[in-house]
């Protein structure tokens, strides 16, 4: 392959990657409840930094002439352990018994509101 297109290749996935990386931290800071939130990082965040693994694993294959497999060691944990995380977080808002609206008012535990 000639070395432009290679590098335009890489270009676009790190482009894609970090587009996806901003929208999921937006996402974060700027939803409005947990739940919503849990959406940035576990959906466009994971996919943000594929797009980046991605692109160092085509990076380090061309340049190098042999396959680089550390990128996708990386990726495989990412994919395992942000669905799981998101889970857990999920489960203990839950059972803490979070509010899904913000605009609620809050009641403590005895149920008298704040």
């Amino acid at each position: 392959m000639p070395e432009i297109l290679i590098e335009a290749v890489i270009s676009f996935f790190l482009l894609l990657g970090g587009a996806f990386a901003l929208i999921g931290s937006i996402g974060l800071a700027r939803l409005p409840d947990l739940f919503t939130r849990l959406h940035g990082p576990t959906k466009a965040t994971t996919l943000g930094v594929g797009g980046i693994l991605v692109a160092s694993a085509l990076h380090f294959s061309t340049g190098g002439r042999t396959l680089s497999l550390h990128e996708l060691l990386v990726t495989l944990f990412l994919f395992a352990t942000a669905p799981v995380s998101a889970y857990l977080i999920a489960r203990a808002a839950l059972h803490l018994r979070a509010p899904s609206d913000p605009d609620k008012q809050r009641l403590d535990r005895t149920g008298a509101e704040e």
